[in-house]
Order: C-alpha cells, then sequence, then structure tokens
C-alpha cells in the first residue's frame, strides 16, 4: 500500500486562457489501478476544463474550500465547502467548475478509471476517444484522438 501526501507532489499548471487550473495527481502517485483521484486549484474567474461529459467514467467532485458554481446538464448551482455531487457516466453527468467566488476553489475530483471511453465536449462541437488508458490514466494509448460531434459516415462504402 503506497500512501502519499499531497506536499510531496508538484503542481501541474494548466492554463488556456479562462480554462485555467492547478492539479496534482493523487491516485497516480499511488497504487490505485481502477481509481483516479486529483485535487485540483482554481483561482478566482477562472474554469476547470471544458464542459464535458463521459460515456464510461462516472466521475465526483468534493469541495475542500472556497466557493463557486458547477455548470451541469440540468443548469448552475453554486458548490462550496464541504459539498460533493456524482456525476454520472451518460449526459446528465455534464460538467464544468467556474470559480465564482473571491477565494481559490480547492476540490477533489474522483472518478473510475475505464476504458475505452468517449468524452463529449458539446459546446466545442466534438469529442475525444480513449483507448488503452482512460483518461487520466497512466498508461500509453493505443488509440486517442479527438473529432468532430458531426464526424458521422456510413458504415458501407458506397
Amino acid at each position: 500500500m503506497t500512501t502519499v501526501n499531497e506536499d510531496d507532489l508538484d503542481w501541474e499548471e494548466y492554463d488556456r486562457g479562462e480554462n485555467a487550473f492547478r492539479r496534482k495527481e493523487l491516485a497516480n502517485a499511488t497504487d490505485a489501478e481502477q481509481l483516479g483521484c486529483s485535487l485540483y486549484e482554481l483561482d478566482p474567474g477562472k474554469r476547470s476544463w471544458p464542459y464535458h461529459y463521459h460515456t464510461a467514467n462516472e466521475e465526483a467532485v468534493y469541495v475542500l474550500s472556497g466557493s463557486g458554481l458547477l455548470r451541469g446538464d440540468d443548469g448552475e448551482q453554486d458548490i462550496g465547502a464541504g459539498d460533493f455531487v456524482a456525476l454520472p457516466a451518460d449526459e446528465s453527468g455534464g460538467h464544468q467548475l467556474v470559480n465564482d467566488g473571491d477565494e481559490v476553489l480547492r476540490y477533489l475530483m474522483v472518478s473510475t478509471m475505464e476504458e475505452p471511453d468517449v468524452t463529449v465536449y458539446p459546446e466545442m462541437e466534438k469529442f475525444g476517444v480513449y483507448v488503452g488508458s482512460p483518461p487520466g490514466g497512466r498508461e500509453e494509448r493505443t488509440f486517442q484522438g479527438y473529432f468532430p460531434l458531426d464526424a458521422d459516415v456510413e458504415y458501407w462504402d458506397e
């Protein structure tokens, strides 16, 4: 059994304009194989990953400190320290965190680590496919790619 302390891990910085956050991959630093868990910090005025949902992986958010907004399939809701939200592996689990408060929003994101997974980004009009290792996984992927949502072709060439 491997124990890791968050202080022993370096922050990974992601900065894509309004989508900017810090992440420590806690589960990847342990013996976890079927469970993902990352610690996130989101500064005021920033957003997490683009709005998305997974088709194979259930996720959950647990807020440690601060407050913000959870954009979901059924609208927006305020979240704050102590709140836990389960995000099903389907369209109803669509989510994005937004820090609309005045202090850093710290939260844990937990997920199953199923593969293959298709992640849908409705606002970006694309989807991602991950085979060989799920999103956030440690192994090398045998296939991955991002495609337009309307990239539909007939099975048989005519």
